[in-house]
């Protein structure tokens, strides 16, 4: 059995990576968005997008595309199920989050790859773009699959994987301008989901030359990033405790050709703190314990309670009250100029603060006031509140907090510290 001729496409999951991925495919193919979340599907249907990752006349037209039958192109988002009964490939696109122990959950993939079984047909092709350990797609999507349709892996139906590499808030790399790892699970499927991907990435495609390779090449790249980050965390560890900014530091050390320009910070978000722990988990099954890649982990999961401890030194220093004192946190969103609060750590950070009995205000233009109250119970402001604070917290690197007047903002004694180095004057602390 070959697969079989190419119909429509079915992206499911339609968030951050999906939804991108969907519109830039519907300029090219019939499209089918799939989400579980019916909110999310009403806000699409009107053409709005709370990620801001499609702007809505983009989401418009592709959408307007889908209503006309002969066009061979366009998108219809749907949370039935039975919509995407005809397509013929089937992108899975939905979260691989770790729990509470730091293990890996994958009960989103699971789901998702038991709805597809219950609509999979003989041809069909199923490709996985979320990021998973080395065999995950084979070894644990795969037999849900199987168990689901009840047809045979790579007779009646067959798998790809094709990592994503979205950068959310970055309007420079879209979907399309990112080189695209591709692969499948035979070598005609191989070069076919290749060749799929290539119509629509202008950047162009690298065929790797298996499933396990695409998702091996995918983890390690979020793992590599995490421990350059460690490394240079611990710096500023080190700098503080020698009172030297540490900004200063890397700007020198930047002027040799070959230094890489890695900042300190908070490694959160869905994707640098959580990946690491996918190939640790591989690797540890596999009688091997990956010491770098768990010791940068612990390493940057230490530095929200290091931020806490700074900011009430800095504020002691200054002659001002710790308990009681009001203190202005500027951003929870996991980065910068992004709607994406998912793991961030600056959520810890206000915990380690609290903690000194310190009243804190969060303030973020970019961030869901509903999401972030529904995942970590924190109230946060859309608007400045009109108030005087005894310290400032610049969390989050958002471009709208250099237009803040800050000594408007802050009461005598009162501190500035700027975890990311973001403001072009001198505060009181940064890491």
């Amino acid at each position: 059995m070959t697969f079989g001729a190419f119909n429509k496409i079915a992206v499911i999951g339609l968030g951050y990576v999906g939804l991108p991925l969907a519109v830039a495919f519907a300029k090219h193919y019939r499209v089918v968005g799939y989400d579980v979340d019916k909110r999310r599907v009403k806000q699409l249907t009107a053409f709005n997008d709370e990620t801001l990752e499609i702007e809505y006349d983009e989401l418009k037209e592709v959408m307007a595309d889908a209503a006309v039958q002969e066009q061979q192109s366009g998108l219809v988002i749907t949370d039935k199920l039975e919509d995407i009964a005809d397509c013929t490939i089937f992108i899975v696109t939905v979260p691989t989050p770790i729990d509470q122990f730091k293990q890996p959950n994958l009960e989103p993939l699971k789901m998702a790859s038991a709805q597809i079984g219950t609509v999979l047909k003989e041809g069909d092709i199923v490709i996985y773009e979320s990021t998973v350990y080395p065999g995950c797609t084979e070894e644990d999507c795969v037999p849900v699959l199987e168990a689901q349709s009840g047809l045979q892996f790579n007779t009646h139906f067959f798998a790809g994987y094709s990592p994503e590499r979205i950068n959310p808030g970055d309007k420079t790399r879209k979907v399309e301008e990112i080189v695209k790892i591709t692969s499948g699970s035979t070598r005609e499927v191989a070069s076919f989901v290749d060749a799929l991907y290539a119509k629509v990435i202008v950047a162009g495609t690298y065929l790797a030359p298996s499933i396990k390779v695409a998702e091996a090449a995918k983890v390690i790249e979020n793992a590599q990033r995490d421990i350059n980050i460690a490394f240079v965390n611990e710096i500023a560890k080190i700098c503080n405790k020698l009172d030297i900014p540490t900004q200063e530091v890397l700007k020198a050390a930047g002027t040799k050709w070959n230094f890489q320009p890695y900042k300190p910070g908070l490694a959160g978000g869905h994707c640098i703190g959580v990946d690491p722990y996918y190939l640790a988990l591989k690797a540890k099954e596999e009688g091997y314990y990956p010491g770098l890649i768990l010791a940068a982990r612990r390493l940057n999961e230490s530095m929200a309670e290091h931020i806490a401890a700074e900011i009430v030194k800095k504020m002691i220093k200054k002659g001002c009250l710790v308990k009681g004192a009001e203190l202005l946190m500027l951003g929870i969103t996991f980065k910068e100029n992004c709607t994406d609060s998912r793991n961030s750590k600056i959520v810890e950070v206000i915990g380690y603060l609290a903690e000194y009995g310190i009243h804190i205000t969060t303030f973020d233009p970019w961030a869901n006031p509903e999401k972030v109250k529904e995942e970590f119970g924190l109230d946060i402001a859309k608007e400045l509140p009109e108030a005087k604070y005894d310290a400032i917290v610049v969390g989050v690197a958002h471009q709208v907090f250099l237009e803040l007047d800050y000594p408007s903002l802050i009461k005598e004694n009162a501190i500035i510290y700027d975890v990311k180095g973001l403001l072009p004057f001198e505060v009181d602390g940064q890491l």
